[in-house]
C-alpha cells in the first residue's frame, strides 16, 4: 500500500483518506476558536492500518496551526490524544 494521503475538506468540516478500500473519515464542527472533533470512521476492510492515527494527526496538526483549542467528542479521537 503506498503512503495515504490526508486531505481537508474545510467546506465540509472533514478530514479525509481515500484507503483504496473505501473512504476514511474524520469530521469536525466549529464554534468560535474551538474545534470538536465528533467522528471518525475507517471503513472495516481498512481498519489496523493506522489510518485513524494519520486523520487525527492531520487534524490536530491543522487545529494548532490555526489556534484552535481543541475538543474530542469522538470517543477515538479523544483515545487517541490521551494516549499519544
Amino acid at each position: 500500500m503506498t503512503s495515504p494521503v490526508i486531505v481537508h475538506q474545510p467546506d465540509r468540516h472533514r478530514f479525509v483518506c481515500d484507503t483504496g478500500k473505501g473512504e476514511a473519515e474524520m469530521t469536525y464542527g466549529l464554534s468560535g476558536d474551538t474545534i470538536d472533533f465528533n467522528h471518525t470512521f475507517v471503513p472495516g476492510t481498512a481498519r489496523g492500518l493506522g489510518i485513524a492515527a494519520l486523520l487525527v494527526d492531520a487534524g490536530v496538526a491543522w487545529a494548532r496551526a490555526q489556534g484552535l483549542t481543541i475538543k474530542a467528542s469522538c470517543s477515538y479521537v479523544h483515545s487517541y490524544l490521551r494516549l499519544g
